[in-house]
């Protein structure tokens, strides 16, 4: 019988739990500069898989469960090949028996979702190619201490149409802001998210094949590798169509003045985005990659009080 939640979509999270979220992270944050301890997680382990490698998902997710008070335990494809060796429902019932929660970072989303219907613990998704929705979750309290709101703002989406902006998208369905999607007409999001939020009315989403035109005015610039992971034999093929995109000098002086430049690392310099960019005054990548850390243990430790 499940009695836990899990954390597979942004939408996973209402909107006051979305806010509930950023209150907490920043709360987090703050406690942890005066070295103040919260240890939610008191003698649990939890399981980390690990079908993608990665230094901020690891790093993060387990000094943040460290940091409030649990273990973490670094599983890789070795000693778990979902659907493989077993069957993944069956996975998720032995983990269950061993561990407090699981994070996955892998290629399948179906194998997430799969995991987590037969979980008897929280199950979070750290990665998927579908989705990115612990990445979103800094990313908006990125937003918030540098704008100081998360609703009426616009963001701006250059390169490909990948997990994050997926996530963007979901995030849409949630708060209040114009997102405007940059990108060639072959390498577009999940239209029928797009479709989605913008029937809900909470926030527009907007599809925009002309780089200046999609970030005129924005007040937040993103972007993100052309090729993911997993991707690399499309990169030539997408550097070609996303050329234009690039997030350079010049195409930032087109968006507000005042405006935040996002990655979410790693970053393929002179690619996707300039030093001159990545380097800049706009730059807050680094702010945001900190944000993974307290986001993620704002969210672990929401799914265990609301277990």
């Amino acid at each position: 019988m499940r009695n836990h939640r899990d954390f597979l979509a942004v939408t996973d999270f209402s909107r006051d739990e979305v806010i509930e979220t950023l209150a907490l992270a920043r709360e987090l944050k703050e406690r942890r500069n005066r070295h103040e301890e919260v240890r939610p997680l008191e003698g649990q382990v939890w399981g980390l898989i690990f079908h993608k490698a990665s230094l901020r998902t690891r790093i993060s997710f387990e000094v943040g469960i460290a940091e409030l008070g649990g273990h973490a335990l670094y599983i890789t494809e070795k000693e778990i090949e979902l659907g493989k060796r077993e069957t993944i429902s069956d996975a998720a019932q032995v983990l269950s028996r061993y561990l407090g929660g699981i994070m996955i970072r892998t290629f399948s989303h179906r194998d997430v979702e799969e995991l987590a219907k037969h979980a008897d613990i929280p199950v979070i998704n750290g990665l998927t190619d579908y989705s990115h929705p612990c990445q979103i979750m800094a990313d908006i309290q990125t937003v918030y201490e540098k704008l100081g709101r998360f609703d009426d703002f616009r963001i701006t989406y250059v390169g490909d149409g990948n997990n994050i902006t997926n996530s963007w998208i979901e995030l849409a369905q949630r708060l209040n802001f114009e997102l405007v999607i940059g990108t060639a007409e072959d390498t577009l999001p999940d239209m029928k998210l797009v479709d989605a939020a913008n029937k809900l009315g909470n926030s527009r989403v907007i599809v925009e094949h002309d780089p200046v035109r999609a970030v005129k005015g924005s007040h937040v610039l993103y972007t993100d590798v052309w090729a993911s992971m997993g991707q690399k034999d499309q990169a030539d093929d997408k550097a070609r169509k996303l050329r234009a995109f690039q997030l350079n000098e010049q195409l930032v002086s087109h968006a507000d003045r005042n405006c935040i430049v996002l990655h979410c690392l790693p970053a393929e310099r002179g690619k996707e985005i300039t030093d001159g960019v990545m380097d800049g005054p706009h730059s807050v990548v680094f702010d945001q990659a900190e944000n993974r850390l307290h986001a993620q243990k704002a969210i672990m430790t929401i799914l265990m009080e609301k277990k």
